[in-house]
């Protein structure tokens, strides 16, 4: 870095104007927005890298006049499609300190107090699920990554065991498509168990496909259960599903990315009942947990199997190595990390966590009371009941064409971001609720756009 960027840097006219930016964003109701083509892109940005710079003002200006408004904002009530996010203030706020304050997470020695706070929010959440104190994990960049992590260590506890295999991961025909994703990547099997027409694995499903995974020759060695499946915000049945793995001796994780926040939820606990059980889960903050993108908490019974499967060693980290210190880049498939786990922290430290049940459990009223308005038109069907706050639901008579036009003059009239969906071939809608800021009037008015 030369002299002059470190002056440039420390303009205070530009870290005003950023402040400042920053300032109304979080103040300000957030704008929708919407996606622009290359084309437009090219002739409204143009080239941004130059040679002599355009000066931080310039190109401030050009983010928030050019390309801010060329993405969608994931935190507008009316986000309603895929998992969006909707985190607090406090959390938004405190990632701009984190991102200031250049703290490097992946070990004890150099990030003690960052990891401290971190992983009395883990702690927070193996309470929750019923783990023993013993358990521990990190906070990883999102749930792939999360699930990646738990699997390589299930694998290596395995091929501890039983030497080199031709592994397979028993997992449900709805469980996320990272689950796939993971065992691509680990160059092993996925079979998938059927799921029940509600959307649930159940014990009979989860068995069949052990029995025609070792008909096939594999080996299983973990067996994934979902805590709020992505699309229609299922639960499978983690209770037999961990007697499933007790009895095949699997290992036994819970990919919660989701829905594993509804368990904060006093009425919803029966419905996470087996998860206490789990080797391995995840849950995703920046979905349901009020956070900013992007956090995924991993967190093992035994953090001793993730640490022999991940850590890394050279020899300019044997001083880590060596120090007995709690490392939490030696728990998951990670060296560089930022403490993504701490926006989280300081919400959850200022807020409290009973604010944080009353959050998730008005998501899941307010999911329950547009599926009663759905259910009452007679040109809507709603295609499951919802469990936690995912509705989905279609408009009879409808092709996918009908979905699209509906749903970009909804993005067009920056009222709603609703997009097609489907299932079993079957093109359907669905609000993925979320944000605690979501009405029910303007939910009822997408309804009535449907008409």
């Amino acid at each position: 870095m030369t002299e002059q960027m470190h002056q440039s840097g420390r303009n205070p006219k530009v870290r005003n104007a950023i402040f400042h930016y920053a300032s109304d964003r979080i103040d300000v109701d957030p704008p929708l927005d919407g996606p622009k083509t290359k084309a437009e892109l090219d002739q409204l940005a143009g080239q941004t890298i130059t040679e002599s710079g355009l000066g931080g003002e310039a190109a401030l200006k050009l983010f928030e006049d050019v390309l801010a408004p060329a993405t969608i904002s994931t935190d507008h009530p009316n986000y309603l499609s895929f998992i969006p996010t909707a985190p607090t203030e406090l959390a938004t706020m405190f990632d701009l300190v984190v991102s200031a304050s250049s703290i490097y997470g992946g070990s004890w020695k150099e990030g003690a107090g960052a990891v401290f706070a971190e992983n009395q929010v883990l702690e927070f959440l193996a309470r929750e699920c019923g783990l023993p104190e013993s358990s521990g994990g990190l906070f990883v960049q999102g749930g792939t990554l999360g699930n990646l992590s738990a699997m390589v260590t299930a694998r290596e506890k395995a091929k501890a065991k039983l030497g080199k295999q031709p592994w397979a991961i028993i997992a449900s025909s709805e469980a996320h498509s990272s689950i796939k994703a993971v065992a691509k990547v680990m160059d092993c099997e996925i079979v998938l168990a059927q799921a029940e027409d509600s959307g649930s694995l159940t014990h009979a499903g989860a068995e069949a496909a052990i029995q025609e995974a070792k008909s096939q020759g594999l080996t299983p060695f973990a067996i994934v259960g979902t805590a709020g499946t992505t699309n229609f915000g299922i639960l499978d049945d983690l209770e037999a599903i961990a007697k499933l793995a007790q009895e095949h001796q699997l290992w036994f994780h819970v990919d919660g990315a989701y829905g594993l926040a509804g368990i904060l939820v006093p009425e919803l606990k029966q419905l996470y009942t087996g998860i206490e059980h789990a080797d391995s889960f995840i849950v995703d903050p920046h979905k349901w947990l009020f956070a900013p993108f992007d956090a995924c908490a991993l967190v093992y019974r035994e953090p001793e199997y993730a640490r022999l499967a991940h850590t890394q060693h050279g020899e300019y980290l044997e001083v880590l190595n060596h120090s007995g210190e709690f490392n939490p880049s030696d728990y998951g498939f990670n060296l560089t990390r930022r403490v993504r786990g701490l926006p989280l922290w300081f919400s959850m430290a200022a807020h409290g966590a009973a604010l944080y049940r009353q959050a998730v459990k008005a998501n899941v009223d307010l999911a329950f009371k547009i599926a009663e308005v759905i259910e009452q038109r007679p040109y809507l069907r709603l295609v499951r009941k919802p469990q936690l706050s995912v509705v989905v639901f279609e408009r009879i008579g409808w092709e996918l064409a009908d979905y699209e036009s509906w749903s970009e003059k909804l993005l067009a009239d920056q009222f709603a971001f609703v997009v097609p969906s489907s299932h079993q071939g079957k093109p359907n809608t669905r609000f993925a609720i979320v944000n605690p800021l979501t009405k029910f009037e303007d939910l009822v008015t997408i309804l009535d756009s449907m008409e």
